[in-house]
């Protein structure tokens, strides 16, 4: 009897000390993750610098969507059947890290003339690993925090990841306006993917126990696979519910997104130095963000933080398209950083509520299909917008179809969670691959 409690208190230490490790590895990878961030904002600058045009710009959104759309699904299906994806997450992070180096070191290759259609080629190639990333994101760190752990895991994942890139951001920024063009970019681009060694280094050391796949029901036909695969989606209506309402809210910011850099150097002519303080006052301010949402939700529950951030970040579009002075769209910038921690924090949270624990690969990617959908179709509409009504036109479209987003949220009923399966937790899920 004794024998047995020691062996039972000696496996419970060893659960908690691999629960710290794994812990620990998630903030660590994401300095080595905030590092590589601190360059997304700039990519499409570099490419407006480089002579892009409108649609080239929105591209460089659209690409990971073109391929996570029809590549989601099957990558889900992949994983699902993996006993253990953090090999996967953690090899598939640096290799899209590792294409901002590339980016540095195209022009030193390439003519002028064909910089920008390299640079596109190499994120293009970028979009596979990307998808998987995605994918095994959610699963990764949903497995690492537990049910109860979400807002906690994460809160301080992403304050550190936002510490890190603001810190990165305001340096880069200096860098850029005191070394020429295009030089300056090319060095900060290979500067910074030092981050994905970091991520790979830490992200692989994350110690998950092996899960069965589920058993998986191979049809006869197509439509048979198809038949299955809509039959478990439906069965978790709270799943579907949520990820509806996130879809169109998401379609709303990916319309966005080529805007403002565009908006940023064509509207108001913003420097590299301003470009950077806003970059930097929006991921400065998560760090406050993440915690005081964190006490919010524990204050007054998770319906008030996704209806408070949906609701202002509706209207931070339309407050940069009326404005012109860039001291003031910094103020916004940051304000808009507190509420998009929130918003980061319930997404997350909501959707991993909705989500069976035994098929969580299979719904995180139909979640990342339908988002990625919105954001190859988005920033499209978002440049053709801006070349029929102007990029400030845009950004006020985008501002109305996030309103309807947090409008659907607010006539929503409370507390989407997923529903269970069977008694047994093992029922059969359709093999796509079949």
């Amino acid at each position: 009897m004794k024998l047995f409690l020691r062996s039972t208190k000696i496996g419970s230490e060893s659960t908690l000390t691999t629960q710290k490790r794994n812990f620990r590895n998630v903030q660590i990878d994401a300095i080595g993750v905030g590092l590589a961030s601190a360059a997304s904002p700039f990519l499409p600058v570099f490419l407006t610098r480089l002579g892009a045009s409108n649609i080239q710009v929105g591209l460089l959104t659209s690409m990971p969507a073109f391929t996570g759309l029809f590549l989601a699904l099957v990558i889900g299906s992949f994983l699902q059947r993996r006993r253990n994806v953090v090999p996967w997450f953690s090899t598939a992070r640096l290799l899209v890290i590792s294409c901002y180096a590339m980016t540095g070191i195209a022009p030193f290759l390439v003519p002028r003339g064909l910089a920008v259609q390299t640079v596109l080629l190499i994120w293009a190639v970028a979009t596979l690993p990307q998808t998987i990333v995605a994918v095994c994101f959610s699963v990764v760190m949903n497995a690492v925090a537990g049910p109860e752990g979400r807002y906690d895991l994460m809160s301080r994942r992403w304050s550190i990841l936002g510490l890190t890139t603001s810190i990165a951001v305001a340096v880069v920024g200096k860098v850029l306006d005191s070394i020429n063009f295009p030089i300056n970019y090319q060095i900060v681009f290979m500067s910074l993917s030092v981050g994905g060694l970091i991520s790979f280094y830490f992200s692989s050391h994350i110690v998950l126990k092996d899960v069965e796949p589920p058993v998986l029901v191979k049809s006869e036909s197509f439509r048979g696979r198809l038949r299955s695969y809509s039959k478990l989606i439906r069965s978790q209506p709270a799943f579907v519910n949520f990820a509806t309402r996130r879809f169109v809210y998401l379609t709303g910011s990916a319309l966005a997104a080529p805007l403002f850099p565009l908006y940023f150097v064509r509207v108001i002519q913003a420097s590299d130095y301003w470009i950077g303080l806003i970059s930097t006052a929006q991921s400065a301010i998560l760090l406050v963000g993440y915690f005081f949402w964190v006490r919010q939700s524990r204050r007054r529950g998770s319906r008030f933080v996704l209806l408070a951030t949906t609701l202002f970040l509706s209207l931070y579009p339309a407050l940069t398209a009326v404005t012109h002075q860039v001291q003031w769209i910094v103020v916004y910038a940051g304000i808009a950083g507190i509420f998009q921690a929130g918003l980061d924090l319930v997404f997350f949270d909501e959707l991993m509520r909705t989500v069976p624990a035994e098929y969580s690969a299979t719904f995180v990617s139909l979640a990342q299909s339908l988002q990625y959908f919105s954001a190859l179709i988005a920033p499209l509409v978002g440049t053709w917008l801006a070349d029929w009504i102007g990029i400030s036109g845009g950004l006020i479209i985008s501002a109305f179809v996030r309103l309807l987003g947090f409008i659907m949220f607010a006539l929503a009923n409370r507390a989407p969670v997923s529903k269970p399966l069977s008694p047994t937790g093992n029922t059969p899920s359709p093999d796509p691959s079949a």
